[in-house]
């Protein structure tokens, strides 16, 4: 996957700007990637489910538009804009839009 921005200069963007939904599904755009983190603008149409899975690396969603809701290790968590929410590695999530949903992902290694 390509990045839009490489991880050796600053990078400055509107998210807003980058925000398309497809005609169904999921949109995935990698804004910066390295060896360490990668930063993904996810865009879901509404409706959108994603089933329960783990990553191997920590994760962090910053919802910027729409909403939805994330189950988290069991629990329930709305998802609108403004939320930040921490996903330790191996925790198990399941993801479903209500509304068109957009969000920043970062995947980072744990220790």
């Amino acid at each position: 996957m390509n990045a839009i921005a490489t991880s050796n200069s600053f990078f400055v963007t509107s998210l807003k700007d980058l925000i398309e939904y497809p005609q169904a599904g999921i949109l995935s755009k990698v804004l910066v990637k390295d060896n360490n983190c990668q930063y993904t603008l996810f865009c879901l149409v509404k409706d959108t489910e994603l089933e329960e899975h783990t990553s191997t690396r920590n994760a962090a969603i910053n919802v910027i538009e729409g909403k939805g809701t994330l189950i988290l290790e069991g629990k329930e968590i709305l998802l609108e804009p403004g939320i930040f929410i921490f996903m330790p590695a191996n925790a198990p999530h399941a993801l479903k839009a209500s509304e068109n949903l957009a969000f920043v992902l970062t995947l980072s290694e744990h220790a």
